[in-house]
Parts: C-alpha cells; structure tokens; sequence
C-alpha cells in the first residue's frame, strides 16, 4: 500500500475535524480562582465531565467511520481488480453471481466494454470501463486520505480526552485537599 500523505492543517488548527483542544489546568488553585468558581468545585467538575462526554460521543463517531471506511477501501480494491478482468476478457467466461443469502446463480459473461456502479442513494448508472475505474481511483484515493485524517483526528482526541480526565481528577484532588485543611483547621480552634 502506498504512503498517503495527509492535506495541510491550517495554522491554528490541529485537527481536520475542529475538536476543540483541552487546555491543560497546570495550576488548579489559580485556575479555580480565574473561573470565578472558587468554591464551587462542582461546577468546575460538571464543565469537565461535559466535556469529556462530548469527546466520547465524538470518538464513538469517529470509531464508526473509521470502521466504515477501512471495509470500503478493500471493497474499492476489488472492485478495481474486476475492471481489470473484465478488460483482458475476450471471450465468453462462465461465472457465478449471488443472486440472494447463499444462493449463487451460474451464468455466461460475455466480453464487456461498460460496468454498473452503485452510487449509492439506491442510484446505479452504467460507465465505461475507463471512466469507472477512473470514477473507483478518485473514490479510494479519497477514502485513504479520509482514514489517515481520521487517523490523527483520534490520536488528537485521544490526548484531549486524557487531558480532561487529568483535570478531573486534579480538580477533585484539589477539593479534597481543601476539605481536609478546612477540616484540619476546624480541629486545631477546638
């Protein structure tokens, strides 16, 4: 398989599909302080826990694609092999065609100088051989840099996600700090 190289980002982007970047809260007291939510940790917590719901629901998304499209890529390939056979064909070449679940059908497959595609939208239209495997490169070139945008776009996500739940759990720890001082210096005036 050949390399596929992968468009150019713009300047302040870092990923193709816009994820939001997560910024990392280096240091939690001040950062409580710049949100105005000093002492509602809660509220911080729910913000985080919003937004690291938001990237799930967009790795779930892009789980699925990627899915879609790595069976699409070998189905491309195929069906590019196929054109090939049916243009060397010169003769009358018998095959088999399956016709519903597990019932195959033998026929007689005369030389061919047009094929069908599905285009999908329950759309089929008849190309030549030329401009359908034409039609089939652009479609799998174009699935190929589409997964390896996906590709980063998930790393990238994934990192976001890890930076949300770091700020979770160092959020929380700062509460639980705070809450054992406050309780510390409600012992220390008995």
């Amino acid at each position: 398989m050949e390399v596929v190289e992968l468009p150019k980002l713009e300047n302040d982007q870092k990923s193709y599909a816009g994820i939001p970047e997560a910024v990392f809260v280096d240091d939690v007291e001040q950062y409580m302080k710049d949100s105005g939510n000093e002492e509602n940790v809660e509220k911080v917590l729910k913000n985080f826990d919003e937004q690291h719901s938001k990237y799930r629901f967009m790795e779930y998304n892009m789980i699925s694609r990627r899915r879609r499209l790595r069976q699409q890529i070998p189905d491309l390939t195929k069906n590019l092999e196929m054109i090939k056979i049916l243009r060397d064909q010169t003769e009358d070449q018998e095959t088999q065609f399956l016709l519903s679940e597990q019932v195959f059908v033998k026929t007689t497959m005369p030389p061919t100088k047009t094929v069908c595609l599905w285009l999908g939208a329950n759309v089929m239209l008849e190309y030549p051989l030329d401009e359908a495997e034409e039609l089939l490169r652009q479609n799998k070139s174009s699935a190929e840099v589409n997964l390896r945008c996906l590709e980063h776009d998930q790393e990238f996500l994934r990192d976001q996600i890890t930076t949300t739940e770091v700020n979770m759990a160092r959020v929380h720890n700062y509460d639980v700090k705070k809450r054992q001082a406050k309780k510390a210096a409600g012992e220390d005036k008995v």
